[in-house]
């Protein structure tokens, strides 16, 4: 068999992370890898560690180089997409500094109803941005960890998006 171009799509979503490896000459699959994520919380709470995210990342990764039989030098592309709208708080040196606040993490329902009302409703937010906070989305999010945990809204260097988090430790 000839030695194989693959690139490797990864889904990292709220519960696990895919890793589904194709020939690029053939648009054939020819593994996927796949390794769970835990999330905990109760009461609308739904958190999860980000470096369960990249560990999960790299065991499918893994799992899928192996099911596969390919050597990593064939690989010529990744491409990661996951959940949205999380909110990731990191330190000056990239590491997470609390778990994540997942995409369908709901405490943050006040706060959003709180922005809205600040810049003048939900016509005033949707003609300035194109949408209206709802707990899912990070600023409300943000606004919830402020006021909720202010000392880690204060040693935060950067705030991510999930699948921002994944992108920006496999580009280094």
């Amino acid at each position: 068999m000839p030695p194989h171009t693959v690139v490797i799509g990864v889904d990292s979503s709220t519960q696990s992370t895919k890793a589904a490896f194709t020939d690029t000459a053939t648009g054939r699959l020819l593994a996927v890898g796949r390794a769970p994520h835990v999330v905990t919380g109760e009461g609308g709470a739904r958190e999860s560690d980000p470096e369960v995210w990249w560990q999960a990342l790299r065991d499918a990764v893994a799992a899928g180089l192996k099911e596969s039989g390919i050597a990593a030098a064939d690989v010529v592309g990744i491409a990661v997409a996951g959940q949205q709208h999380g909110l990731v708080v990191l330190d000056a040196e990239g590491r997470p500094l609390r778990p994540a606040l997942l995409w369908n993490d709901t405490r943050s329902a006040p706060q959003a109803a709180a922005l809205t009302a600040a810049l003048g409703g939900p016509d005033a937010w949707t003609a300035r941005t194109g949408s209206v906070p709802v707990a899912a989305m990070t600023a409300s999010k943000w606004q919830w960890l402020r006021e909720n945990e202010p000392e880690t809204a204060e040693a935060a260097a950067a705030v991510r998006l999930p699948h921002d988090f994944l992108t920006e430790r496999l580009s280094g």
